[in-house]
């Protein structure tokens, strides 16, 4: 595909972010993947949710690594939807869809290999983060495991290339507001290609299509279907 379209935790702009509801609506919408955050809750299991803490996303408070997953089903996570643990999200939508998982940690990455491995989910699921340790670690375990390096104001710094080829990503996610010529064409002549976050309107796909991405993450469900009216 020429550009492709991530649904950002599913798509938030028009339903409750990282919920069943969310990535369905994503899928039917026809983008062609969906990113989601992980953390573990106090028994291990990988949750799906952006904050550590409960108190913005869901009727309940506190860090969610304090609670078990059974505690963490009964909270509201919007319109009446619960907490999905990652589990649930593979099984949820299509078998091919691609996802792209944040860690946030080394713990994360352990139990997001494990996975990974079970369900040999190598060719569809991409790990990402803008923690090099976490990225390294799942590299570590699975070294032909996909991995996206994310990254907003650090991607100006000298380093950022390094980085991305340290933890061995072939792509990196981007704050568009963080992107200009010089940071993509560092890049692809490392090698890497460039995505940006959050894309969610025509004129900023104008910018990202200017800048040569190769795809973008966006909160809008309408997003695939104007990348293609605009082509």
């Amino acid at each position: 595909m020429s550009f492709f379209t991530i649904g950002h935790r599913g798509v938030m702009a028009a339903e409750p972010e990282n919920t069943l509801r969310s990535f369905l609506r994503a899928e039917r919408e026809g983008l062609d993947g969906i990113e989601l955050d992980l953390h573990l809750s106090k028994d291990g299991e990988l949750v799906v949710m952006h904050d550590e803490t409960l108190d913005r996303t869901t009727d309940g408070s506190g860090p969610i690594a304090d609670q078990k997953l059974r505690k963490l089903k009964k909270l509201d996570a919007g319109l009446g939807e619960r907490i999905p643990t990652f589990g649930e999200v593979l099984d949820a939508v299509g078998p091919t869809l691609p996802i792209q998982a944040e860690i946030k940690d080394v713990a994360a990455a352990r139990s997001l290999a494990k996975v990974l491995t079970d369900r040999d989910l190598l060719d569809r699921v991409s790990v990402l983060s803008f923690h090099d340790v976490a990225l390294i670690e799942i590299h570590n375990l699975l070294p032909r495991a996909r991995t996206v390096l994310v990254a907003g104001p650090s991607a100006h710094r000298d380093t950022f290339v390094g980085r991305a080829q340290k933890v061995g990503s072939t792509l990196v996610s981007v704050e568009l507001r963080q992107l200009n010529r010089a940071i993509v064409e560092k890049c692809g002549a490392a090698g890497i290609d460039v995505m940006a976050w959050t894309v969610n309107d025509e004129r900023d796909l104008a910018l990202a299509r200017a800048l040569g991405l190769v795809g973008c993450v966006t909160d809008h469900p309408g997003m695939k279907r104007l990348v293609e009216a605009t082509a």
